[in-house]
């Protein structure tokens, strides 16, 4: 395998070899270290957060369960309580109820019931006096009860017969929630109750009575805050994020404590489809970020299941992912400005380093080159360099001393010989003179043929590294960015060089090959070419009864061949006047081209031009035909006018429109060019109606 040759650039000089060896490691393989850093480092911290929300959610699902207990164990102690046993005994009502509000009261139960061994409505703490013993919802009631409390979703029918007095927290609206599942309902009216029932047992161990207890969920905000508070109390939490807690019955929210605006709590909003698929379509635990009903969140979802194991709702708990995220990209961005300051301290001292190597070389060169051009005293002087350049430097000079002391010696021992020859010459100085005349006439004819080849060699061979200039120019522009700004001039005075390059030759080209020059596109001011069209159109203008009505707004300047545009330009003026036989209103318009996306921008995209009649309008036959080749609405056209026009226009990246005038009547047609020229496949069109456009492949050369 042969080797690949080193670029010319590296090959020519020295200097160029060294400071590619101080900068390659800077800016090649520090940032990939830092590229490589950064991805490793967003992957860590992202893992941190979410192992921080599952901690976060193993210690709410702690509390609830432990809340769940003591529904169970606070049932079974009412249950077998000695005064409840007597107050039964007794069937003492008002005594019954006593107790109960006052287990209620301690325990901060929901609702107490108390029902026969036959699952006969006895009382409830939430009764009064008015109130009869008899059956209410006996399927509530089960005579094998244990202490054990689970979570259960009740219909609305069925929370009513145990506790009637918690209507209120019962009905749920449905709010409408951006990416959750499709749904018909409206109105969450079910209840999620953690439920537990006890037995009232007599000495002997007979059933007595049957304790139904429990805690409805629906809209329980103390405990719901509780829960929040224990999993992220005041201060837990960093860079004053937020900490969140929710409980879901199926996918609707019915306590939480994340707010939908203000001081209105998102009670009713729903999960999204991914999160509920997951949850409680798989019964996995969702671990993410996640939208949560209007800010994004570090997330962890898990499901609750009933008695049986099936799944009702979820648990969520979550904080706020904004102050982190911001903190990453501060970190980020530190670390960044930490690498950009190290990178060019260290390049600052490589180019040093570089420089006490390379300058004494370049020295030894020119001197080279001085003295070999006949400065028989060139000399490289004294050096800072106290190395082996600086003795390589010391030995040259003495080597040049010595050759010029030997060539002065030759020189004298030369005009002696030449004096003697002179004189015996002298006869034939005369004979050939006429053969002197003809050689130095040769000479010179040769001269400037080679000339000529050389001028043409020369154009074509400057123009390559012109290109590698200007592209690589292009590319750290690209490269840096909007750090570009720090160099802006430097790089306007390289653009500005490159185009003195690139004039001279053009220059060279001109005088080799002058049927090959092509001109430049300039940066020009839309408003001074409309004003230049407009005089060579004054004579048809003069002709006809045409009033002509200027808006002469752009400030941008566009990109483009200042005789195709004016070609352009007056192609549409001659159009609208042609539209107009009788006379009319002829309006010009410019103006600023600013898009959807450069509105967010400080500089506009372009500038567009309106040439706007007051004629017949345009049929829609015309209107789609419009800028096909050989297409007229005239008897003398060719119908090649508009479609010439709208190739030159896109060979730079804008385009041409054209629309009839409802109101006014007439037609206007609008040219859009753009600031800087683009080539058809960076710009909007890539064929002209079909047709490749000429050129496509070729970018315009720039001069501003």
């Amino acid at each position: 395998m042969s080797k690949r040759p080193t670029p010319h650039w590296l090959q020519r000089s020295i200097r160029n070899k060294l400071l590619t060896m101080a900068l390659l490691p800077l800016v090649g393989v520090l940032p990939l270290l830092v590229a490589a850093l950064a991805v490793w480092g967003n992957a860590a911290y992202d893992r941190l957060l979410i192992t921080k929300v599952r901690s976060d959610l193993a210690v709410a699902r702690g509390y609830f369960d432990q809340v769940l207990g003591e529904v169970g164990s606070g049932t079974h102690a009412v249950a077998a309580s000695h005064a409840l046993n007597l107050a039964v005994a007794a069937q003492d009502r008002r005594a019954l109820r006593g107790h109960l509000q006052a287990a209620r009261a301690r325990l901060g139960f929901d609702f107490i019931n108390l029902y026969g061994p036959d699952g006969r409505w006895i009382t409830a703490d939430w009764a009064d006096s008015t109130e009869t013993a008899g059956p209410r919802d006996t399927a509530m009631a089960t005579s094998s009860a244990n202490a054990s409390a689970s979570l259960s979703v009740l219909q609305h029918s069925a929370l009513m017969a145990l506790a009637p007095h918690l209507a209120p927290r019962l009905r749920i609206p449905i709010v409408p929630t951006t990416n959750a599942a499709p749904t018909q309902r409206t109105v969450e009216d079910r209840a999620m109750v953690m439920l537990a029932s006890a037995p009232v047992l007599s000495a002997d161990g007979q059933i007595l009575a049957v304790l139904r207890a429990g805690v409805l969920l629906n809209q329980n905000l103390p405990l719901i805050d509780h829960i929040n508070r224990i999993v992220y109390p005041e201060g837990s939490l960093p860079l004053d994020s937020l900490g969140t807690a929710t409980l879901f019955m199926d996918d609707v929210r019915i306590t939480t404590n994340v707010r939908l605006f203000q001081e209105q709590r998102a009670i009713g909003t729903r999960v999204s489809q991914a999160v509920r698929d997951a949850v409680l379509g798989r019964g996995a635990t969702w671990l993410d970020s996640a939208f949560v009903v209007n800010d994004w969140y570090v997330s962890a979802y898990e499901p609750v299941v009933n008695a049986a194991g099936e799944r009702i709702g979820m648990l969520y708990v979550g904080y706020l992912e904004k102050p982190f995220r911001q903190a990453k990209y501060t970190v980020v961005g530190v670390i960044g400005v930490i690498f950009l300051v190290v990178m060019a301290l260290s390049a600052w001292f490589s180019v040093r380093l570089a420089r006490s190597i390379f300058q004494p070389v370049e020295r030894m060169n020119a001197t080279m080159q001085r003295f070999e051009d006949g400065q028989s005293s060139a000399r490289v002087g004294s050096v800072t360099a106290r190395d082996e350049i600086g003795a390589l430097a010391g030995h040259l000079d003495h080597l040049l001393q010595t050759v010029d002391d030997k060539t002065q010696a030759l020189q004298r021992w030369g005009e002696e010989l030449d004096a003697k020859v002179a004189e015996r010459t002298r006869e034939l100085e005369q004979t050939n003179h006429t053969l002197q005349q003809a050689q130095q006439q040769l000479v010179k004819s040769e001269k400037l043929a080679a000339i000529g080849q050389l001028t043409a060699s020369i154009a074509h061979e400057i123009n390559n590294p012109i290109a590698v200039i200007q592209g690589n120019l292009d590319l750290m522009r690209e490269t840096l960015g909007t750090r570009a700004t720090d160099v802006n001039g430097e790089m306007k005075l390289l653009d500005e060089q490159v185009e003195r390059m690139r004039l001279i030759v053009t220059q060279l080209l001109q005088y080799a090959r002058p049927t090959e020059y092509a001109g430049y596109v300039d940066a020009l001011d839309l408003n001074r070419v409309l004003a230049d069209s407009l005089v060579l159109v004054a004579h048809l203008l003069a002709n006809r009864r045409i009033e002509v009505v200027q808006q002469i707004l752009a400030t941008t300047r566009v990109g483009l061949n200042r005789q195709e545009l004016q070609q352009v330009v007056i192609n549409l003026l001659v159009n609208a006047i042609q539209a107009m036989p009788e006379g009319g209103t002829l309006t010009l318009r410019t103006r600023d081209w600013i898009d959807g996306q450069a509105s967010h921008g400080t500089h506009p995209k372009g500038a567009c031009i309106e040439v706007q009649d007051s004629g017949a309008g345009l049929s829609q036959a015309a209107l789609d035909k419009l800028f096909k080749p050989f297409f007229t609405t005239k008897n003398d056209g060719n119908g090649l006018g508009l479609w010439i026009s709208l190739g030159l226009v896109e060979r730079y990246g804008g385009r041409i429109t054209a629309e009839n005038l409802s109101d006014s009547g007439g037609a206007c047609f609008t040219v859009w060019l753009l600031t800087e020229p683009q080539v058809p496949d960076a710009a909007s069109a890539a064929t002209n109606n079909g047709r490749p456009i000429q050129g496509a492949a070729e970018s315009p050369i720039f001069h501003s």
